[in-house]
Order: C-alpha cells, then structure tokens, then sequence
C-alpha cells in the first residue's frame, strides 16, 4: 500500500485516539505536508519538540493498528468488493457462457464468506 494512503488510513481510524497535540502536528506533517519548521513556528515549539511529538503519534498509530488491525481488515475488504465487481462484470459480459457464471458466482460466494469472517 503506499506510504501517504497508508498513514491517512491509519489516522482516519485511529487518530482520535491520539492526543490533540499529536492530532494537530500529525494532520499538519502527513495530512497538509508542511515542513516540521513551518508546525514548529505556527505552534511556536521547536522543530525537535515537533518532530518527537509527529513520532510518538506515529508509533501510537501503528501500536494500534499492530493490536487491531483494522486498516488491514478494511484493505483486504476493499479488495475482495473490488474483485466481486470485476466477477460480476465478467458475468454479465457473458451471459451465455453458463461455466464461467457458475465459476464466477462460486469465486463470489467465497469472497462473501472472506469478507463475512473478516466482520
């Protein structure tokens, strides 16, 4: 997944677990990418105090990913929707076809178990 999607997951989900401070330099660095001098001046701390708060939130974040793993639920969940879709356009390409629509809806089936077990 890349780096950027990522951490907004991460702080979509969790970042209300985070304190205000964390949240603000946090939203500030990932989120509007400013510089750590530029949060520093407009929080009027050091670009040390800001960059060991933007590590502490990140540490947090994936603490609590590590212990709930509801971004990884959530991709994998996307991912399975997204190829139940391409299943359910390839039936409907082909409406004749009758072993490939029961091989798709048998694919379709097992991905609503996956993503059943996943909830």
């Amino acid at each position: 997944m890349e780096k950027i999607l990522e951490d907004t997951l991460l702080f979509d989900f969790y970042g209300e677990l985070l304190t205000e401070n964390q949240k603000r330099v946090y939203e500030d660095s990932v989120l509007n990418d400013l510089s750590l001098s530029e949060i520093a001046d407009d929080m009027n701390i050091s670009r040390q105090g800001v960059r060991d708060t933007l590590v502490k939130a990140k540490t947090s974040l994936a603490s609590y990913e590590k212990k709930l793993g509801l971004v990884t639920k959530f991709t994998e969940i996307q991912e399975s929707v997204g190829r139940i879709s391409g299943l359910s356009d390839r039936i409907l390409e082909d409406p004749e076809n009758t072993e490939s629509i029961i091989l798709n809806i048998n694919t379709i089936k097992d991905l609503t178990k996956y993503i059943s077990d996943k909830l």
